[in-house]
């Protein structure tokens, strides 16, 4: 085998430079350990950016798709197929929704979310002059429509005009959303605990008091559960938490258990109004084999109780983390909800999360300063006792070094 240096040079020769990868070559996994090429052991904190929600090598998971793939991998939409069925049953089953299309990713969610919003205010009232609310701070995706409702100018500077039609407004701050909306405004996009920008939680009053400006002018509430989804808030999907329904939901990440996929959920009112045949589309979503890994993740999730257990893991985690808050000065706080955590920090949040790989942790970053923190659901007490003494010997670490000002 070639060495790991020599694997990496290649890889930059062959690779589209879009990210600034940690010097790892993650070979396999177990449990909600990762193991590299050199044999050393990472406790994941990341899981893959919240998509290994049941840690690695599931057999149930695994065997489920090796079965499928021995079956039948790709059919069309044409047709019908058995996985994508019991799927998409599993699916309105557990959101409370009604109708489900499934995606290859959440970006590809969020267009189909949008395309829906705006298809029912055209068969509404006819006019194609409509205009969608969305957040500050706010991270939808990367392609130009999910760039386009995205709260960050960051992201879209280089790639304008963007999709015309999308106002800003800030988010948890009622007035904003109020002051945004006219005659136009067909949708309000939010993610129920905004992630990329910091680990932000909506706050109970703000949602509900959207659900209500929606009730009020007939516009439709689009909640993004991409990240803060499928369990890992606590409940199956965040806005559970607050008794605030969306109309239309996106959602990806760890429906799949580590298979690409994503989905978009209408509630029925919307469904009947909005995309028909020729609307929309898409060559591999739902295809057989998603449909299967999605079945058996939802079938897990239901059997051994999974979002109850990241609630109860929540809870602990949060304890530990503000002691750890109380212990050293360089954490400034800690928010998130549930399983998905952050800790503020006044240092360079990327010199501690190479120090903690050095420890055999995984963690990543959020809104600039942020630590963030998306473990498997899997984990137990133990695990996040392992993680408090890997990330203070980090942080230690970096006092060692003298690096507390750099």
């Amino acid at each position: 085998m070639k060495a790991n240096q020599e694997l990496m040079n290649l890889a930059d020769r062959c690779l589209l430079h879009t990210y600034n990868r940690y010097p790892i070559i993650l070979e396999k996994g177990e449990g909600v350990y990762l193991y590299d090429t050199q044999g050393k052991q990472y406790l994941d904190f990341a899981s893959g950016i919240g998509v290994q929600a049941l840690g690695y090598g599931n057999q149930e998971l695994n065997a489920a798709v090796k079965k499928q793939v021995d079956l039948l991998m790709h059919t069309s939409n044409l047709f019908y197929n058995m996985p994508v069925i019991r799927a998409a049953e599993w699916a309105v089953k557990a959101s409370g929704m009604e109708r489900v299309f499934f995606t290859n990713s959440g970006t590809e969610a969020i267009e189909g979310a949008v395309k829906a919003a705006r298809k029912y205010a055209y068969v509404r009232d006819g006019h194609t002059d409509h205009t969608i609310i969305a957040m500050e701070n706010s991270f939808h995706g990367r392609t130009i429509g999910a760039l386009s409702v995205t709260g960050n100018p960051r992201y879209q500077e280089a790639f304008e005009p963007l999709m015309p039609g999308v106002r800003f407004a800030a988010f948890n701050d009622l007035d904003s959303v109020k002051n945004q909306i006219d005659e136009t405004t067909c949708a309000i996009l939010l993610e129920t605990v905004q992630g990329e920008g910091g680990i932000y939680p909506a706050e109970p009053e703000f949602l509900q008091g959207i659900k209500e400006l929606c009730q009020e002018h007939d516009i439709l509430l689009i909640l993004d559960e991409i990240q803060c989804g499928m369990g890992r808030c606590g409940q199956m999907f965040a806005w559970q938490h607050y008794g605030v329904k969306p109309d239309i939901m996106a959602c990806a990440k760890a429906i799949g258990g580590g298979v690409p996929v994503g989905a978009f959920f209408l509630t029925e009112r919307v469904a009947e109004k909005s995309l028909v045949p020729g609307d929309h589309g898409s060559t591999y979503g739902g295809n057989p084999l998603v449909g299967a890994a999605v079945d058996k993740v939802f079938s897990i999730f239901e059997r051994d109780h999974i979002p109850e257990h990241a609630r109860e893991m929540g809870v602990y985690l949060e304890k530990t983390l503000e002691e750890m808050a109380e212990e050293f000065d360089c954490i400034k706080g800690r928010r998130g909800l549930g399983l998905m955590q952050g800790l503020v920090l006044d240092i360079p949040v990327g010199d501690v999360v190479k120090a903690a790989q050095e420890q055999g942790l995984l963690v990543i970053t959020a809104g600039g300063n942020v630590l963030r923190m998306l473990p498997p659901l899997i984990i137990e007490k133990k695990h996040v006792d392992e993680m408090a003494v890997k990330l203070r010997a980090a942080l230690n670490l970096r006092k060692i070094r003298g690096e507390e000002n750099v």
